[in-house]
């Protein structure tokens, strides 16, 4: 090559600057950012959520229409499962004394009793053989029972039947705090007997005016709504609440335990206008509002504030945020909102 040629390409080279070295596929340096798919699920600039036709299948998002109405007023009350007196009982030691089985042995806890079944028997010690001291009086006088009052024989009697601890209702052992020996005092509650058809409910409301103007009465329990109706209000506060007692109706109220906490949402004759929306719709945003998503679009969710009351535990009361034909997020709202 000649030497003025030589010259030029040197200059060409040093006027250039320097390339970055390519690698061929399947020989990148793995510093490169990821690809970000433009069809997979995710939060706009402006809030609202891109969900595809497919995402929005796996999520089992589910959307339904709104309209304006009437719609009861309602307020929550704190409640608890109570049993029922007419309907359960307790079992007490009426003497002291050791604890013996009944002819079935000892109750279970969810074993079925009848009334009038003997559960277990308080003997009081006598020489740690026979079982009674009163049964021995009792066999003796009716031994002697040509020579001796009938009144003694009555008092016999029933001091023997004092010691049998007997169901004084059916229904099914709620409680069992005895052992087979155990010693007891009198009146010592051993067993508890509950009707599970026949459970009560009672709530406390501080608003004594909201209380008597109740219609309608329910709890959630499982994600159903059971109603209740109101038995009646005490005459006295209690703790400056007026307490309430509500009734299951047909078994609605079978499987819940007695003493298990409930939200008892109570229905006024008074109306509100708004949007019956489920509960399961309602979620919060970063701002802690709270926000429902409503569907304007194929696949994009818009979210709105919104204000609501209470209406039966399952739905909700949208007093303001929404528009009559908005189609709201009703099923996995709590998913959409987490998508970013």
């Amino acid at each position: 090559m000649k030497r003025p040629l030589l010259i030029a390409l040197c200059g060409l080279v040093l006027t250039f600057p320097a390339l970055p070295a390519l690698a061929d596929d399947g020989h990148g340096h793995g510093d490169e950012p990821a690809a970000v798919s433009g069809n997979g699920p995710r939060r706009l600039p402006d809030g609202s959520v891109f969900l595809p036709k497919p995402a929005q299948r796996q999520m089992a998002v589910r959307t339904q229409p709104v309209t304006t109405s009437e719609l009861p007023r309602a307020f929550e009350l704190g409640g608890k499962v109570m049993m029922d007196p007419n309907a359960g009982g307790k079992v007490q030691a009426v003497v002291a004394g050791r604890v013996t089985p009944g002819p079935k042995g000892l109750p279970y806890i969810g074993q079925t009793v009848k009334k009038g079944e003997v559960l277990a028997y308080v003997t009081p010690e006598a020489g740690g053989h026979a079982r009674s001291l009163n049964e021995s009086r009792l066999r003796r006088l009716r031994e002697l029972s040509e020579t001796v009052p009938r009144k003694l024989i009555e008092e016999a009697e029933a001091a023997v039947a004092n010691e049998r601890l007997v169901a004084p209702v059916s229904g099914v052992i709620a409680a069992a705090n005895v052992v087979s020996g155990q010693v007891v005092e009198a009146r010592e509650t051993l067993f508890e007997i509950v009707d599970p058809a026949r459970v009560l409910v009672e709530a406390l409301a501080f608003d004594v005016e909201a209380a008597s103007d109740i219609a309608d009465a329910f709890i959630v329990a499982d994600g159903q709504k059971l109603p209740l109706q109101l038995i009646g209000a005490a005459a006295s506060l209690r703790e400056q609440a007026l307490p309430l007692l509500f009734r299951g109706e047909n078994r609605a109220l079978a499987h819940l335990p007695v003493g298990q906490r409930v939200k008892v949402f109570a229905q006024s004759r008074r109306a509100v206008r708004g949007m019956s929306v489920p509960a399961a719709a309602l979620v919060k945003n970063p701002a802690n509002q709270t926000i429902v998503w409503v569907k304007t679009a194929p696949e994009r969710f818009e979210p709105r504030p919104v204000t609501f009351e209470p209406l039966d535990g399952v739905q909700v009361a949208v007093t303001s945020g929404l528009e009559a034909g908005d189609r709201v997020v009703a099923r996995a709202a709590a998913l959409l909102n987490q998508i970013r």
